[in-house]
């Protein structure tokens, strides 16, 4: 683990000069594990019955030729694909512009994301730290020594520790 010290006289930097130390490398590992188990078990579930419940409203003859014909699997798999995606990109942007760099694994596991200047992530920060993480193979990215996934590197932010 590196520390950073903050020194007075850094542009940007907030007021206290506090000093931030960098998130381990499992406690990242925790906030995908706990990240991904809520967007797989529980974003996804909400999303699915909301989606089938507008389907069912908006274009009832497609989804009784899905239940009862087994039509359209390719249509169907593409809507899901599309609804994990949107997922995906909904719960991190959101999640770590509006509560400021917290996730629910983020929150859980005492961390949380900044700015590379240690300011707070803007919404165009999140975005974007969403977006790289849709890379193939990203996610092992972050499981060499020094821990500095694609997505903190591309964006110039970093995971440290809140508490």
């Amino acid at each position: 683990m590196e520390e950073n010290v903050q020194t007075p006289g850094q542009p940007g930097l907030f007021e206290d000069y506090e000093q931030f130390t960098d998130a381990s490398q499992g406690s990242r590992f925790f906030n995908f594990l706990i990240d991904n188990l809520f967007m797989n078990y529980i974003l996804s579930q909400a999303t699915g019955y909301l989606v089938g419940y507008l389907l069912g409203v908006l274009a009832p003859e497609y989804m009784l030729s899905i239940a009862y014909e087994g039509e359209s699997s390719s249509s169907l798999l593409l809507l899901s694909f599309c609804i994990v995606y949107f997922n995906y990109i909904f719960y991190y942007t959101i999640c770590e512009a509006a509560f400021k760099g917290y996730t629910l694994g983020k929150l859980i596991t005492g961390t949380r994301a900044i700015r590379a200047d240690g300011q707070n992530l803007t919404f165009r920060n999140a975005l974007l730290r969403t977006l790289s993480r849709i890379v193939p193979f990203e996610v092992f990215s972050g499981l060499g020594a020094p821990c500095e996934p694609w997505h903190d590197t591309w964006t110039k932010t970093r995971v440290i520790k809140a508490r």
